[in-house]
């Protein structure tokens, strides 16, 4: 069986839900009782956080590599990341990366598509709203994704 990494920390909740989740899956498919080997490592938010801030997007391209890195070398065979703002660097990172990568926003694009969805709203940090790699992935599937007014984002 293939082992799954996880870059999480940067959104200590979404990783939970990413660990809950995986878990349930593989118990309705496997119903004998195990569970899936999986690695997570838990880097630091504010350190991520630090390099957003700063608009310091080869920092935190390199602070994420480093952290696949580990995830490769403890036995990873594929990871993601499960905080949708790292992916401002997503692409950058997949090309370096020594294992493959799954994008959560191609993951997002693909189910919405697969759902009929045209129209969808999009939340989350600053850096997500106004960033243009969640728009870039969905323009090219025909989805229109609309965002709150930067008022309604400072309010968010």
């Amino acid at each position: 069986m293939k082992i799954l990494g996880i870059i999480g920390g940067l959104g200590p909740e979404s990783t939970v839900e990413y660990y809950q989740n995986i878990i349930a899956l593989y118990r309705e498919r496997q119903r004998d009782g195990s569970y899936p080997q999986f690695l997570i490592n838990s880097i630091d938010l504010k350190k991520g956080l630090d390099f957003m801030d700063a608009n310091n997007l080869e920092g935190m391209a390199d602070y994420l590599l480093e952290g696949i890195g580990k995830l490769a070398r403890a036995g990873a065979n594929f990871g993601l990341i499960s905080a949708n703002t790292p992916h401002i660097v997503f692409d950058e990172v997949a090309s370096k990366s020594p294992i493959p990568l799954i994008s959560i926003v191609e993951a997002t694009c693909a189910s919405a598509k697969a759902r009929g969805l045209k129209k969808l709203a999009l939340f989350g940090t600053r850096f997500t709203m106004e960033g243009t790699f969640y728009p870039k992935v969905f323009s090219r599937e025909g989805i229109e994704l609309v965002v709150p007014d930067p008022t309604d984002q400072d309010y968010l």
